[in-house]
């Protein structure tokens, strides 16, 4: 079964909505910045892929992860024209650290929040009305993982409306963590690129509606034509080529697509030297002999974590929408496995499309696949 897209809603660090954030993709704006929320002296690292919506500059707070999601979950209810309250519309929300961030300044610096205020259950019910609210952690397909639990949702006909989410903002323990392993930390986050050096987080939130049906006289976003989620448990953060083959085959299986019907794969692309060798080495195996424009985003918002993969396939359904596919920026030579693809560099490619591969993958094995049509 296919579902109409009927509403999206994003923010991160290169802009403020969907449109926003296609437009800085194609024109290569970045938001990689000198880093705000921690003190940089602690720190190797000295950037970061932040949303600057500190009410004073300078000075972390509390609830930050909340508020992103919030935004996001807005436009989406408005593009789609739900009403403000929701009432017991499900909302799903995919993410990996939640309010850590919160709790990481109550604790260290006695900032004072709520233990309630971790659940975002709590702000979706004061915000929007929501009653019906599940949060799952799946790292950094959390938000495809939740955008699966939405499928299901329609497809046993326990609802005819969903919103699925997904956010997360930078907490300094993770930062901490990969600072430590990045001895030498990237300059910039290189995905596919035979010399990138590691990837740059980054925060944001993304939130889509999907119907049963599409709404009379609303617009469609785009149509799922179908989510695939495995967790392989190869490894704590190595990926397994099998594991993620088998996700993007059971995808396009799920979607009755063939490979050679994919125009566009947005890749997960982290920049890290692993994680781009396998999914190219994959990519290459199961599009053998085809030909789609590959493409990647987390060059210019950092790694976004548990709000990537749903991010990826807001930029997914505007490049369909357009006609238009945004370049992996800093890709200068290919990495080997990846010498056979066609990644789009340097330029925007502008092509007519109809299908999209979406991939997300994240520690532990959690990966999942969408794969999305364009709403004509």
């Amino acid at each position: 079964m296919t579902y109409p897209i009927t509403g999206t809603g994003a923010v991160a660090a290169i802009g403020a909505d969907p449109g926003e954030i296609f437009d800085s993709l194609c024109a290569g704006r970045s938001g990689l910045a000198p880093l705000k929320a921690f003190d940089r002296s602690r720190y190797r690292a000295q950037q970061l892929f932040e949303i600057d919506d500190r009410h004073t500059p300078g000075l972390d707070e509390p609830g930050r992860a909340g508020r992103l999601l919030a935004e996001a979950v807005r436009q989406a209810a408005a593009d789609a024209g739900l009403p403000e309250d929701l009432g017991g519309i499900p909302v799903l929300v995919g993410t990996g650290l939640r309010e850590l961030r919160s709790l990481e300044l109550w604790w260290r610096d006695g900032t004072v929040f709520d233990a309630d205020r971790l659940h975002f259950g709590n702000v979706l019910r004061e915000r929007f009305g929501a009653i019906d609210t599940h949060t799952f952690a799946g790292a950094c397909s959390a938000s495809l993982y939740a955008l699966a639990l939405g499928w299901d949702l329609l497809e046993l006909g326990e609802t005819d409306t969903v919103v699925v989410a997904g956010c997360d903002v930078v907490t300094e323990s993770m930062f901490g963590q990969a600072d430590r392993v990045q001895f030498d930390p990237p300059p910039s986050v290189r995905p596919f690129d035979k010399d990138r050096r590691g990837t740059i987080l980054g925060e944001g939130a993304a939130a889509v509606v999907l119907t049963r049906e599409a709404r009379p006289g609303r617009p469609v976003r785009g149509l799922l034509h179908s989510v695939a989620v495995n967790c392989d448990a190869h490894h704590q953060t190595a990926p397994d080529g099998t594991g993620v083959e088998t996700a993007v085959r059971e995808a396009q299986r799920n979607a009755g697509v063939a490979p050679a019907d994919i125009d566009l794969v947005v890749l997960h692309a982290t920049g890290t030297p692993l994680n781009d060798r396998t999914e190219a080495a994959v990519t290459a195996q199961v599009f053998a002999g085809t030909h789609p424009a590959l493409t990647g985003i987390k060059s210019l918002t950092g790694h976004t974590s548990g709000s990537a993969g749903l991010l990826s396939l807001i930029v997914a359904l505007r490049c369909l929408e357009a006609g238009v596919v945004p370049p992996i920026a800093g890709l200068a030579e290919p990495l080997p496995e990846g010498s056979t693809l066609r990644l789009v560099a340097g330029e925007p490619l502008v092509t007519p499309m109809r299908l999209a591969q979406v991939n997300s993958f994240g520690f532990g094995g959690v990966n999942a696949v969408a794969i999305v049509g364009g709403a004509a």
